[in-house]
């Protein structure tokens, strides 16, 4: 085998290597996090133990203190995952997994066209809902691009927008072009509807639920 061919080959590994990858503390059970990196299946880590190369430190209530790489960084239950290790993680995970929360609810930390949002699993909402305040800051023309529609709402009829989102991301998946009705009544989260959710097979397993991407 030729030096460059080695070369070659050994560039190819070491570019691997710095790949980023994404880190999220799903929960906690008792002193161990509940780890889902790459976006995986979750997994319990103990001080002290190591998943896919991101380690734990210490934890403490809701927080858990990791170490990749010789970096360390602090993560909470909810908080968006973390990209370490590197650039910005590729968005070419086909998995996601979500934890009940105490409330009896699934809401996985994302992003739209970019922006930090917190979402609420909706499976019986038709599309993706956010409040004209989420969609403001996270900069959505509604009004420019978006098309009137009336929404029913327990206060009666309001007018509301159909737009379509560039990009709704979850961990490392992310889905293009979702339709998405912005609301001018305030929500508290973003709601992770059908114009999403169909795209993936859905389980469920007690407080668990795993969603396989279809297309």
């Amino acid at each position: 085998m030729s030096k460059r061919i080695v070369a070659a080959a050994l560039a190819a590994l070491l570019g691997g290597a710095v790949q980023a990858q994404t880190v999220a503390l799903q929960g906690m059970l008792g002193s161990k996090a509940l780890l889902i990196v790459n976006g995986g299946a979750p997994r319990s880590v103990a001080p002290g133990e190591s998943h896919e190369g991101v380690k734990v430190l210490s934890t403490l209530g809701d927080q858990a203190m990791l170490e990749v790489g010789g970096k360390r960084f602090t993560l909470r239950v909810g908080d968006s995952p973390a990209s370490v290790g590197g650039g910005p993680a590729p968005a070419r995970g086909n998995r996601l997994v979500f934890t009940m929360d105490s409330g009896g609810h699934f809401m996985p930390r994302g992003s739209i066209n970019g922006r930090s949002v917190q979402f609420l699993v909706d499976t019986g909402a038709t599309s993706v809902s956010l409040s004209k305040e989420d969609a403001d800051r996270i900069g959505v023309k509604y009004e420019a691009t978006g098309r009137p529609v009336m929404l029913h709402t327990a206060n009666g009829n309001v007018r509301g927008w159909l737009v379509k989102l560039d990009s709704v991301r979850i961990n490392d998946v992310e889905i293009y072009g979702v339709e998405a009705v912005v609301s001018p009544a305030g929500m508290p989260h973003v709601l992770l509807g059908n114009s999403f959710l169909s795209r993936f097979q859905m389980k469920r397993e007690n407080d668990i639920m795993v969603l396989e991407r279809r297309y």
